[in-house]
């Protein structure tokens, strides 16, 4: 058993290795590639127009990618983890449906890009403040009664959202508030970025010193307080965590499809475990997975395309790739 144990904790270490080395490869790929491409010798050489490129859009794009993917892998895993689902996601607790709206609401009544955010982040955390309260009065502590008041304000959202687009000017609003819902790292400046980011690191800094804890609440509950695990309160704190840097990350982005998903699943199905590594292979898997796709979507035709499409087309092969290797495998 002990050995059968040390195998596992060599191979999750062997894969983190690789989705590092896998994750700063884009990320080095992702600075320099783009409609206007850099030079590594020209930006050592000082030239002006390269640093401003690379300091105003593509670091921060980067970090964005880098971070927000991470932060998406890593709140997948928590929710998959919470509920016992594969397929939970942040629509599972109204997460993205709120940021939608809160977006449309920017894009209708407010001007600027830093107002859109700021009201998609303000719709995100409404949504998930008015599911932890329907949760709350639900005093038998079941996850269930989350799950049900997720679908409920997400049923609401949309609707809201649904008349926002009824409302919309249809050759300039309507067109934006669809942009913005397919996702989309195109604009986002390195100045306009440190809250958001900071607050993706604080929750992460929440997550993964509890990640064993995390872990206990993918079994049975009684184990779990057994052990000495506040299941109530644990997971409250987890869930708001994870909500609260998916808030942060599709508020600059729009919503990205499938990163949330796949990252955990497809690390689940790497290691056949369910580890404190498997969560961290998740956040690498979610950071890869939108890098790769943001170069794409930068690079491949004249006119950038939404970022979602390729985290689908990237995304869905490589989930059917692995239950097609855990099939044969079984």
């Amino acid at each position: 058993m002990r050995h059968s144990t040390a195998l596992s904790t060599v191979k999750i270490k062997k894969l983190c290795t690789a989705g590092v080395l896998l994750t700063a490869l884009l990320a080095a790929a992702s600075l320099f590639i783009g409609k206007y491409p850099l030079s590594l010798r020209e930006l050592m050489e000082g030239n002006e127009l390269q640093w401003k490129v690379f300091r105003t859009l593509r670091a921060g794009r980067t970090c964005v990618g880098l971070a927000g993917g991470f932060a998406l892998g890593t709140a997948g895993f928590v929710y998959q983890t919470v509920f016992r689902n594969p397929l939970a996601s942040p629509d599972i607790i109204g997460v993205s449906s709120g940021a939608s709206a809160g977006a449309a609401v920017g894009i209708l009544f407010l001007s600027g890009a830093a107002a859109v955010t700021a009201s998609a982040f303000g719709g995100a955390l409404l949504a998930v403040g008015i599911v932890l309260g329907l949760s709350a009065l639900d005093r038998s502590g079941k996850k269930g009664t989350i799950v049900l008041a997720g679908i409920a304000v997400h049923s609401l959202a949309q609707t809201v959202l649904t008349c926002l687009k009824l409302a919309a000017d249809p050759e300039r609003q309507l067109a934006s508030i669809e942009y913005w819902i397919m996702g989309s790292l195109n604009g986002i400046s390195s100045y306009a970025i440190g809250g958001n980011l900071l607050l993706c690191l604080l929750c992460l800094g929440i997550l993964f010193p509890l990640h064993r804890q995390i872990i206990l609440l993918s079994g049975e509950e009684g184990e779990a307080r057994m052990l000495g695990v506040n299941v109530g309160k644990l997971r409250l704190l987890v869930l708001l965590a994870a909500t609260l840097a998916v808030s942060a990350v599709v508020s600059l982005t729009g919503l990205i499809s499938f990163v949330g998903l796949l990252a955990p699943h497809g690390a689940r199905l790497m290691t056949k475990d369910n580890r404190p590594g498997t969560m961290l292979l998740a956040g690498l898997l979610g950071s890869s997975l939108l890098l790769g796709a943001d170069i794409l979507a930068r690079s491949l035709t004249a006119a950038e395309l939404p970022v979602s499409i390729f985290t689908s087309l990237l995304g869905a092969p490589f989930l059917i790739l692995l239950i097609w290797r855990k099939a044969g495998k079984s």
